[in-house]
């Protein structure tokens, strides 16, 4: 979905395609008939932009066969849909039964995340729209923090920086400016967007910048202003924002609270859970953890790191982070310019949500996708920015 902003720029609404599990290049074109287009169908769209997810053996297919690459991106067209921004932080089995600490690998200290980006970013180059000519790849934010020594993490700036190179190269090649956004997330190395700053800056690559999470920005309790503010004083691009809302219990030292989490305490994603007292910020790396006695203080609010869907908050005595949404959205794009032009929706847990608001059919699915788009939608017109067919 397109918007163009007061200043007559142009900005970009998509889904994340993370939902759908699909490894391999048969199975993107799949969920590209079954999900995607009805998507846009429902929405009564003639176009939808989708933030494309590449497994490993997808990637590998499109890099290797300049012809596959080309019915992709005849596939898109003919379906109705568009492609200016690709999720790279999953590498594969993101749809497994057990994903938890596995997303995190391989990291940026591992060759293979360079690898695979490059292809991705060299993927979307020949994905975008023929009137576009940024596209943009967010990322892991370095490596889960237990395995981040020194050296790592060196070697991990360096696969960067090269990164950076190449994409120089890219744009050269093909006239097309790819960014990368590393991803800010509980419990990495960067959890928060304050945690990005020295790293980026000592990268100091134009094409290397951030994507900021809503969810993961709101489960970290920080400020949406405040993070904004000191990304802009460090010259940190944002390459694109990821629209989510992350699990809120105001009050978790009530048992109906505690019954009320568990229920989100499932076995496939990690649930990163954190809480802000006056001594800091506080947290386990699940929500299993979390609910054990006396793991967390519980005298303030929790949050968890749990996709919930836009437009559906948990019944009560829970509720979302879609408030923080809203601030950082209007920080984001309600100013005079855009600090970014690539938005997507990223609620990639329906299927792990409780059964109570687990879709059971593909309908259902798509029209949860399509009232989360729409929520986002009201959102950005409410802003100013004018929807564009």
């Amino acid at each position: 979905m397109r918007f163009r902003h007061p200043d007559g720029s142009l900005v970009h609404l998509a889904y994340c395609t993370n939902v759908h599990p699909a490894e391999t290049l048969d199975a993107v074109v799949a969920q590209l008939r079954d999900h995607c287009e009805p998507i846009r169908r429902r929405l009564g769209r003639d176009r939808l932009g989708i933030g494309l997810w590449l497994a490993k053996d997808a990637a590998l297919a499109l890099e290797n066969d300049p012809c596959a690459l080309a019915a992709l991106r005849a596939e898109l067209d003919r379906r109705g849909l568009e492609v200016v921004t690709l999720n790279g932080f999953p590498y594969e089995g993101f749809g497994s039964e057990q994903v938890k600490y596995r997303v995190y690998k391989p990291d940026w200290a591992d060759p293979e995340r360079l690898r695979h980006t490059t292809a991705v970013a060299r993927i979307l180059a020949g994905l975008l729209p023929d009137d576009i000519v940024e596209g943009s790849v967010s990322t892991l934010p370095l490596a889960w923090r237990t395995v981040a020594t020194p050296a790592r993490m060196e070697t991990a700036l360096t696969a960067l920086r090269t990164l950076g190179d190449r994409l120089d190269a890219l744009a050269e090649l093909t006239g097309r400016s790819l960014r990368i956004g590393l991803e800010p997330e509980p419990g990495c190395v960067i959890e928060t967007t304050a945690d990005a700053l020295t790293p980026l800056t000592d990268i100091a690559h134009p094409r290397i910048g951030i994507c900021v999470d809503t969810c993961h920005l709101a489960t970290s309790f920080e400020d949406p202003d405040t993070a904004l503010d000191a990304l802009a004083q460090a010259g940190v691009p944002i390459v694109k924002s990821q629209l989510s809302a992350a699990l809120h219990a105001e009050h978790p030292h009530r048992p109906d609270v505690r019954e009320a989490l568990t229920a989100f305490d499932e076995p496939r994603f990690l649930h990163q859970t954190r809480t802000l007292t006056a001594t800091g910020r506080h947290g386990t790396d699940d929500l299993g953890e979390a609910l054990q006695p006396g793991a967390l203080p519980d005298s303030t609010p929790w949050r968890t790191h749990v996709h919930v869907p836009l437009h559906a908050a948990p019944a009560a005595p829970l509720t979302s982070t879609l408030p923080v949404l809203a601030t950082a959205l209007t920080r984001l794009v309600g100013g005079p310019h855009p600090l970014t032009r690539h938005l997507e929706v990223e609620t990639y847990t329906w299927h792990a949500l409780p059964a109570e608001l687990r879709p059971r059919t593909r309908a259902q699915l798509t029209d949860g996708i399509a009232a989360e788009l729409s929520l986002a939608r009201d959102l950005l017109t409410d802003l100013g920015l004018k929807e564009l067919p």
